[in-house]
């Protein structure tokens, strides 16, 4: 995937953040102090910092439980876990990452923290009374049972990835709380619960009156993509654990809180390597035609005012109603391909970002109004992929996900690899969004080959779709369509399951199609060998 470092961005930086020392010195305290300042009270211990409130602050102010402590000092302890209240009023246990001032009152701490067990774009700065002066516990500090909460907000759900639901034991029985209020949250036992609380559990008590059903390997992974609950370090092989450790260690902390670009204010989901003078603002200022970034509300409007371009760079090579598609060279447009990719770090957990934006293609979605051409997302690609991969990134802005974009763009990269005569497949590993909008575009476009040609063998499958057998047999086995039969996989389906199948929400015909006579592309000649498609 593609990567700009700080080092080489800071030159482009300079260019794109005109502001004068006035407007740098106004900025350096817009949400930008980090850990370790001077007002606040910090012990270093072997394991954890002990974090208590600014010089002359109460810290129990607001707190739901805060009884004071010894002396009445309240301390929290950054590493430590604790019951934090989510944005819907649940409360869930949370381990504390770091501490600052808060921007809009500096004499407060506010707290940045990772709700165990929740995707990590879920993590967010929160203020002192959101959380428990207690430790993590089996009830909530309102004094009730505590059930952990696994549904996700809204403002987090999207597609790239579907439609994202909230957990079954959200709605479960009082049966089913009781038996987790009961458990420790975090621990195995509550983990066990959790994976088992998918469609297998819905119907049955969970008090040991009913006979509990066993759930498969497909659909316990099925569940915990849908509820994006994520792997352990024991799930994962040593080397894929210590690269996760390293990775989390270095995007831990996510400063920029919100993205503005074009009418939009975007809440942000993770980390991402703008140079140092910008990557601490708390909003980021983005122009949504050419994709400079600045610190002040100011300088955007100042820049709107000079910037010309009311579209992306490069080719329009696809338009068909009010969107359309433009091909960038990175080699050729190497500053917007560089912002572009820091844009979408800001969405992409594990994105890696290189400086070399030159070895890729970017295909750039775009709505159209009287104003211009609106991103709305993108996907990259290697000019010369080994591996036969069609996508190397993609993504779709928040603002714009769950309208069938995601899966549009899925297609456009396969319509494009039918017109190189190749079979391809994205980048691994996908996003859990990803993984959803992916495994949804590939379950309908093989059911509806399977229906249309009448075909039952993976091979013939993959020469039609242009879809890598490995994922063919990925996605056939989580619908439980293919047995493993004398060294060989086989499809065992008949017709009416397969209409039963289509007819059901998650296999439903996609809203935007790609028309290919809109199309406008000839393939560049490739140098590397790729996997043919058959010609009919």
């Amino acid at each position: 995937m593609e990567m700009v470092s700080q080092k080489s961005l800071r030159g482009s930086a300079a260019e794109s953040g005109k502001e004068n020392k006035a407007n740098t010195a106004s900025s350096a305290g817009d949400g930008s102090t980090g850990a370790g300042s001077a007002t606040s009270k910090q012990q270093t211990t072997k394991d954890a910092q002990v974090v208590g409130p600014p010089d002359g602050v109460s810290s129990s102010a607001g707190s739901p439980d805060a009884s004071g402590g010894e002396g009445g000092k309240d301390e929290l302890v950054i590493g430590e876990e604790y019951m934090v209240q989510r944005q819907d009023g649940s409360w869930h246990p949370a381990q504390l990452i770091q501490s600052r001032p808060n921007p809009s009152d500096p004499k407060q701490l506010e707290y940045y923290i990772h709700y165990e067990g929740l995707n990590r774009r879920l993590d967010q700065w929160v203020t002192r009374d959101r959380i428990s002066s207690d430790g993590v516990t089996g009830a909530s500090p309102t004094g009730d049972r505590m059930s952990t909460s696994v549904s996700i907000p809204a403002s987090a759900s999207g597609e790239i990835g579907g439609t994202v639901r909230k957990s079954p034991l959200g709605s479960n029985t009082a049966n089913a709380k009781d038996r987790l209020g009961g458990l420790k949250p975090g621990s195995k036992e509550a983990g066990a619960l959790l994976a088992a609380g998918g469609s297998d559990l819905i119907g049955s008590s969970l008090d040991g009156t009913d006979t509990e059903r066993k759930i498969t390997r497909n659909q316990k992974r099925r569940h915990d993509e849908i509820n994006h609950v994520q792997k352990t370090y024991a799930d994962m092989d040593p080397t894929t654990a210590a690269l996760e450790k390293e990775h989390e260690a270095i995007t831990k902390v996510k400063y920029i809180d919100k993205l503005r670009i074009g009418k939009f204010e975007i809440d942000t989901w993770y980390f991402s390597p703008y140079p140092e003078e910008y990557g601490k603002v708390g909003t980021m200022y983005v122009c949504e035609y050419c994709l400079r970034y600045m610190r002040l509300a100011k300088t955007l409007k100042e820049h709107k005012a000079v910037c010309t371009r009311r579209q992306p760079p490069g080719n329009e090579i696809y338009r068909k109603g009010t969107l359309s598609i433009f091909e960038i060279d990175g080699k050729d447009h190497r500053f917007y391909c560089q912002t572009l990719c820091l844009m979408a770090k800001l969405f992409l957990d594990h994105k890696t970002l290189y400086y070399d934006v030159d070895p890729f293609y970017f295909y750039v979605l775009c709505e159209i109004d009287r104003e211009g051409q609106h991103i709305v997302g993108y996907f990259s690609k290697e000019k010369e992929s080994p591996e036969g991969n069609n996508v190397a990134c993609i993504l779709i802005l928040p603002p714009y996900q769950r309208k069938g974009y995601g899966k549009l763009l899925i297609a456009f990269s396969y319509e494009l690899s039918r017109r190189e005569g190749i079979i391809g497949s994205p980048e691994k590993p996908l996003s859990d969004l990803g993984k959803l909008s992916y495994r949804s575009y590939w379950a309908y476009t093989l059911l509806k080959l399977i229906k249309e040609y009448r075909t039952t063998t993976i091979k013939d499958l993959s020469e039609l779709s242009g879809i890598t057998t490995d994922d063919i047999i990925c996605t056939l086995q989580s619908m439980n369509m293919v047995k493993y039969w004398k060294g060989d996989h086989v499809i065992c389906v008949t017709m009416k399951l397969i209409q039963e199948h289509l007819q059901m929400p998650q296999f439903k015909k996609p809203k935007l199609m790609v028309d290919p006579a809109y199309l406008k592309w000839t393939p560049q000649k490739r140098n590397n060998p790729a996997k043919q498609i058959k010609k009919n």
